[in-house]
This record gives C-alpha cells, structure tokens and sequence, in this order.
C-alpha cells in the first residue's frame, strides 16, 4: 500500500457548474469543508481561514492555490494534519490536493488526491495520511450533501 498519495471518488447528481462552484467559491467551500475562509481562490495565493468543524476551532487552515482550470482542476497546496497549535510546519514541505471534474450522465465525477506525503517528516508522516484518508472520506460525503441540498 503507498502512503504518498490518497485518491477519493465520488459520482455526484449535480451539474459540473454546480460542483464547480462548491469547490471554488470559498465560501461554499467553508460550509462543507467546515472553515471560515479569509477570502478567494486566486492562482498563487496563499488563504487562511478559521477551522469550524467540532473539536478543531483551534486551528488555522492555510493553502496556496495552485490551479484553477474551469470545471475541471481546481488544486491548492497546504501542510496536512497540522494540528498542534505549537508545532511551526512552514519548513515542511506541503502536500498538493487536486479536485478533478468530469461530467457524467445524471451528474459529476471527482476525484480527489493528495500526493506528496513522503516528503513529510517521518515522525508525523503516517498520521497524517491516516488522518487525511479518512478526512477525505467524510469530505466527500459533505460536498455530496452540500451540492444535493443547496441545488
């Protein structure tokens, strides 16, 4: 089993636009990936926003939008499963998430990955794909409640 990269799928009854639009209006995306973003998306920009999911309000979200091709890659980059608030992660190299669209009879594909895991520090390495395996899992699940019940 490789621990350097998560792949996720999901096949969504919502129109590509409509997917679009929850991964790429950031504060779409803050309801279902449950933080408060500072403000947009933009190629090479660095956004922070207050985690809001139960038990994380804590922490701070940080990425750097990588690319944004309409509705078919949207990617960003950030430090995962950086969880301790006392930790400085910003000499860690980040992991890269892309969200890949494809439009489906009855709805949209995407797919989800996150590579680069063996580039992070072997102490926290396995946890933090742990973390993040199951994290996208339940992130999915929320984009297909958030698409299905805001049409």
């Amino acid at each position: 089993m490789s621990t350097n990269r998560i792949e996720k799928t999901i096949e969504l009854k919502a129109p590509i636009s409509r997917v679009w639009r929850a991964l790429t209006d950031h504060r779409e995306f803050g309801e279902w990936f449950h933080v408060k973003l500072e403000g947009p998306f933009l190629p090479g920009s660095i956004i922070r926003g207050q985690i809001t999911h139960p038990g994380y309000e804590h922490l701070i979200m940080e990425v750097t939008t990588q690319k944004i091709e309409p509705e078919n890659l949207f990617s960003y980059t950030w430090h995962p499963y950086a969880v301790d608030p006392k930790a400085d992660y910003s000499n860690e190299p980040p992991t890269l998430v892309e969200f890949r669209l494809k439009s489906i009879p009855g709805g949209t594909f995407l797919q989800v990955t996150e590579s680069g895991f063996d580039k992070i520090p072997e102490h926290r390495r396995l946890e933090a794909f742990r973390m993040n395996d199951n994290g996208w899992a339940q992130q999915l699940g929320n984009i297909e409640a958030h698409v299905t019940q805001n049409p």
